[in-house]
C-alpha cells in the first residue's frame, strides 16, 4: 500500500536545522525546479562559502555565519528570465514533522514577500499541493505542543 503523502498549501513555515534557522516563512513554488533561501551575506573565503542567511526583518534572522567548505556554482534562470550565476548549498528542511535533505540556490531575496521557495526538486513525489491552503506544516507542528 503506497504512503499517503502530506498537503502542502501555497506557504508555510519551516526549520532549517543545518542552517540553525526555526520558524521561516517559506513559499510553495511548483514552477521553479531547485529551492531558495535569502542570504543577506555570501562571500568566498579560503575556508569556503561565508553565509548569513534571512536578515533582520525576517522572524529566524540570527546573524550567524556559517561556513560551507563544499558548494557549487550554477547558472540558473531567475523570476524574471535572467541567468544568473548562483551557489548551491546542501541543507535540510524540516516539514511536517520529517527532515527533508535538498539543494538550496543562495540568492538575495529581500525584496520579496517570502524569504524562501521550494522548488520541484524537493516536492515531487513527497507533497500534494493544494494552493487554497496555508501553513499546514505549521499547524500540525503547533498543534504537537
Amino acid at each position: 500500500m503506497k504512503k499517503q503523502r502530506p498537503v502542502i498549501g501555497k506557504d508555510d513555515i519551516a526549520d532549517f536545522p543545518k542552517f540553525g534557522l526555526k520558524d521561516v516563512r517559506v513559499k510553495i513554488d511548483s514552477g521553479a525546479y531547485t529551492s531558495t533561501i535569502h542570504c543577506s551575506k555570501i562571500k568566498e573565503t579560503d575556508k569556503g562559502l561565508l553565509v548569513v542567511f534571512l536578515d533582520k526583518k525576517e522572524k529566524g534572522f540570527n546573524r550567524e555565519e556559517i561556513i560551507f567548505p563544499t558548494y557549487q556554482q550554477k547558472r540558473v534562470r531567475s523570476s524574471s528570465g535572467e541567468m544568473q550565476e548562483r551557489y548551491i548549498i546542501k541543507g535540510d528542511i524540516l516539514l511536517f514533522g520529517k527532515k527533508y535533505n535538498t539543494e538550496f540556490t543562495l540568492s538575495r531575496r529581500n525584496l520579496m514577500r517570502y524569504p524562501v521557495l521550494l522548488g520541484r526538486k524537493l516536492l515531487n513525489n513527497k507533497f500534494l499541493i493544494d494552493t487554497s491552503l496555508s501553513n499546514q506544516s505549521a499547524k500540525l507542528k503547533n498543534s504537537e505542543k
